[in-house]
C-alpha cells in the first residue's frame, strides 16, 4: 500500500487516528488563542471555542477506552514477574485515567452536575500520570535491551539477509517506542499542569507545544506502514 490517500483514510478511520487529528486541531487553537489574545480578540474567542470543543469531542471518542488496558493486562500482562507488575501498574493507571475521564465529559457537557468536573479531572489525571511513568519506564527498558540485542548482532558480523532483518526490526521497536515515551512525557507535562499547577507547566505555550508533541508521536505511531 503505497498510497498516501488510501493510508490516510485507514488512519482517520482509527479511534487513535481521529483523536489525534483532533488533538492537533485543540493544540493548534490553543496556541493562536494565546497569540492573538490581544491583538485580535475575536479571532482569540473562536480559537478559544475551537480548542473547547475539540477537547470536548475528544472525550466523546475516548468512551469505553478505560477497557483497552484491562484488556491489554488479560491478554499481554508481561513476559516477566518485573515486567507483569509495570504492566499492571501502567495500565492501571490509564484505566483510572479514561474511566474518570467519561466523568469530566459528563460534567463539562452539563449531564452531571458541573461541581464534580475538578474532583473528576484532578483524579483522571493523577491516574494518568502513574500510568505514564510506568508505560516510559517499560519502554525505556525495552529499548535498552533492543541496543543491547543490536550490539550483539553487529558484533557477529552474519552478513546475512536474516540478521539485516533483525536488525531493521529492533531499530524500528526503538523508533515507535522513542515516539511513544515522547508523547507519554509530553502527556505527563499536561498532566501536572492539571495536579500540580505551576508556571512552567501551566503557561500556554508548555501546554500547546506538549500536546502537538504528543498529538504528532501518535500521528507518527499509527500510520499504516
Amino acid at each position: 500500500m503505497n498510497d498516501t490517500g488510501d493510508k490516510l483514510v485507514i488512519f482517520l478511520a482509527k479511534r487513535d487516528g481521529i483523536d489525534k487529528l483532533v488533538k492537533t486541531f485543540q493544540y493548534v487553537s490553543k496556541l493562536v488563542n494565546w497569540h492573538v489574545e490581544t491583538t485580535y480578540p475575536d479571532i482569540a474567542t473562536r480559537a478559544k471555542q475551537w480548542e473547547v470543543a475539540s477537547g470536548l469531542s475528544r472525550k466523546a471518542f475516548r468512551t469505553g477506552r478505560s477497557l483497552t488496558g484491562f484488556n491489554a493486562l488479560r491478554r499481554s500482562p508481561g513476559t516477566s514477574p518485573g515486567f507483569r507488575l509495570l504492566a499492571v501498574l501502567a495500565n492501571s493507571g490509564e484505566m483510572v485515567y479514561f474511566f474518570f475521564d467519561h466523568f469530566l465529559w459528563l460534567a463539562r457537557i452539563g449531564v452531571i452536575d458541573p461541581k464534580y468536573a475538578k474532583r473528576m479531572s484532578f483524579i483522571s489525571a493523577f491516574g494518568e500520570s502513574v500510568g505514564y511513568v510506568f508505560f516510559v519506564i517499560s519502554d525505556f527498558i525495552l529499548i535498552t535491551r533492543g541496543l543491547k540485542a543490536e550490539r550483539r548482532l553487529l558484533i557477529e558480523e552474519k552478513d546475512s539477509k536474516e540478521t539485516e532483518g533483525e536488525i531493521k526490526k529492533i531499530r524500528m521497536d526503538r523508533i515507535m517506542r522513542l515516539m511513544g515515551v515522547a508523547a507519554n512525557i509530553a502527556d505527563l507535562i499536561i498532566a501536572i499542569a492539571e495536579i500540580e499547577p505551576n508556571p512552567f507547566c501551566n503557561h500556554t505555550v508548555t501546554l500547546g507545544i506538549s500536546g502537538l508533541v504528543s498529538a504528532w508521536a501518535g500521528w507518527y505511531r499509527n500510520w499504516p506502514s
